[in-house]
């Protein structure tokens, strides 16, 4: 049961293990693109080539025959990772080893939906993988596995969710394997990292330039950093944390560094709507004027 492309290794692995897979689930296809054409998951698209039953219902909570359809496969397990739909009570009950997680963190930190997001938005040094036995409550179950690796001081969220996703699918197998005993997670630490949203990647330059760093790493490619610039949104899609003073927003130099509550944030790719991304300093040159704009 996955949906993005951070569940595609660990279905193949499963695969690859001998493990019989009597069925995939996945979010439905949905309008993509500037078609607005149905597209499906990265998980629906392995599992076709695969030759697996596919299933996509849009909810499952309160949609009875669903429960039964699930319980009808007899499953010795449920494999989930980043499906989407919350599963109910009679859905997690029914393999005869419950539903098994795989969460892209080190539980209880960052419980939630975005947890690699979370790690890098936080400056954590390392994150990892979790495999728990789910139950009602949000990521709250035991665990089987638990797996660390460092974050990288210039890391991006695509390059932590492909090392982790690599090793979720190596965890999985190795757990199917041997069938550890969960144990319950520790009550202190407790975090979240909710939902993000495309507001959420708004820069404001009255914050450090550190974490302004930290954010549009930890937010490439969803939901994206931006700001303000001229009356225009300008999209940030590399940046890093330099030296400089002044009042938060003003443009400092020709490297396009902008002054922070601390520091100064050198914007190294931009994008204006419609047009190709370019280096930072070339976008400057190509605008006159640009040392009385204020970003914000």
């Amino acid at each position: 049961m996955g949906s993005p492309a951070f569940a595609v290794p660990a279905l193949r692995a499963l695969a690859a293990a001998g493990h019989e897979i009597a069925a995939v689930y996945a979010q439905p296809p949905r309008p993509a693109h500037r078609g607005q054409a149905l597209t499906r998951c990265a998980v629906h698209e392995a599992a076709v080539a695969m030759g697996l039953d596919v299933r996509t219902p849009a909810r499952v909570k309160r949609d009875f025959s669903e429960h039964a359809a699930f319980a009808g496969l007899k499953l010795d397990a449920a494999v989930v990772a980043a499906y989407g739909l919350i599963l109910p009570v009679p859905m997690l009950a029914a393999p005869r080893l419950g539903c098994i997680n795989i969460h892209a963190s080190l539980l209880p930190r960052w419980r939630g939906a975005a947890p690699i997001h979370a790690a890098i938005l936080a400056g954590d040094a390392e994150t990892g993988i979790t495999i728990m036995r789910m139950e009602e409550g949000l990521d709250t179950g035991p665990m089987f596995l638990r797996r660390a690796v460092p974050i990288g001081a210039r890391a991006t969220t695509p390059e932590v969710h492909d090392v982790l996703a690599a090793m979720g699918a190596a965890m999985i197998v190795e757990v199917l394997a041997h069938l550890p005993a969960p144990v319950p997670q520790p009550e202190a630490g407790v975090t979240y990292a909710a939902k993000l949203l495309r507001a959420d990647g708004r820069l404001d330059f009255a914050r450090d330039a550190a974490s302004l760093d930290r954010q549009v790493r930890a937010f490439t490619p969803w939901p994206g950093t931006f700001t303000n610039f001229a009356g225009d949104a300008l999209k940030v899609l590399g940046a890093e944390a330099v030296p400089g003073a002044g009042v938060p927003g003003n443009i400092l130099n020709g490297f396009f560094d902008v002054a922070c509550g601390e520091g100064a944030l050198r914007l190294l790719r931009v994008q204006r709507a419609g047009r190709p991304a370019v280096a930072g300093d070339a976008f400057l040159r190509g605008v006159p004027g640009w040392p009385n704009i204020v970003l914000g």
